[in-house]
């Protein structure tokens, strides 16, 4: 076993099933909360993890949040493990006491476990398509310059193929710490997507798949290009990009995601259930099965 093979092993046996290459923002954050006194530092954490990996030396890390958790008591804490072969996003959870620490995710518990998030996906107001009257919604939370979102576009248009009963959302969700055109790409969508709903699908593949072309200097004149492409007006749409009107329906649409614990793009939720790693290491079939159960599920 070769040496950037036995250091994904390691992050696989302690990261469990949390390897994602979902993007995240890039800043770490504590928040200002009454419960930020008993959050670990970011210097107990960065002293923990030169502890448990500092061994490796081509492995290095970033750590992206230090805040409580959904669970009293309980801190969460977010790195992203740089490796020759890409990143691996960990999560950690900490005791009050800071005793002790785990490896894994917080799952909602319950008869309906993702009864509240579907409750805050009501709110959910961005482009849609598919049934009128669907079985299964999918809310998509996404960023236009995110290179894992364009990974799973194919993935999310070959299931709404399959799954007619199936509607799907496009949230925005621009990671602006990282993404230096997200939030100008997140106005794109919502100004195209007021002025036609299928035209905001149009433009959102075209801009995926010109992804690579776009960059900080030439991102307005190539989002009018695109949005010409898919058949809209780009002066009408620059005009009402620059309205502040459109920066708050973005920043309500981030508020809703992180009023869900997002952290990483794309987060979809199917039913209220929460899913990363589609499109990378979260296999076509095992999305495909899971609504299609929960298709069933609904027309009992």
């Amino acid at each position: 076993m070769n040496r950037t093979a036995r250091i994904l092993l390691t992050l696989n046996l302690a990261l469990a099933s949390l390897a994602s290459t979902a993007q995240q923002p890039g800043a770490a954050t504590q928040k200002s909360t009454s419960a930020s006194s008993s959050l670990p530092s970011e210097a107990t954490f960065d002293a923990f993890l030169k502890k448990m990996f500092g061994y490796e030396q081509n492995l290095t890390w970033k750590i992206i949040e230090i805040k409580p958790s959904e669970a009293a008591g309980v801190s969460q804490l977010t790195a992203v493990f740089n490796t020759t072969q890409g990143q691996q996003v960990m999560r950690l959870y900490v005791t009050q006491d800071q005793k002790y620490a785990f490896f894994g995710d917080l799952l909602p518990f319950g008869a309906d476990p993702f009864a509240s998030a579907r409750a805050d996906l009501k709110a959910a107001n961005g482009p849609s398509r598919g049934a009128k009257d669907p079985a299964l919604t999918i809310v998509e939370f996404g960023d236009l310059q995110c290179p894992a979102c364009k990974q799973a576009q194919p993935n999310i248009n070959k299931l709404m193929e399959e799954e007619p009963k199936a509607r799907l959302i496009f949230q925005n969700f621009p990671l602006v710490t990282i993404h230096k055109w997200a939030m100008t790409g997140a106005k794109y969508v919502d100004c195209v997507s007021r002025s036609s709903n299928d035209l905001a699908w149009k433009f959102i593949d075209i801009v995926y798949e010109h992804q690579a072309e776009v960059n900080e200097q030439n991102t307005a004149e190539m989002l009018n290009k695109y949005v010409k492409e898919a058949g809209g007006d780009p002066t009408a749409i620059a005009a009402c990009v620059a309205k502040p009107e459109t920066e708050k329906h973005v920043h309500e649409s981030i508020a809703l995601g992180e009023k869900l614990g997002i952290n990483s793009t794309p987060t979809f939720f199917i039913n209220g259930r929460r899913l990363q790693g589609f499109g990378s290491n979260v296999p076509y079939d095992m999305v495909k099965q899971m609504t299609d159960y929960y298709v069933s599920e609904a027309g009992k």
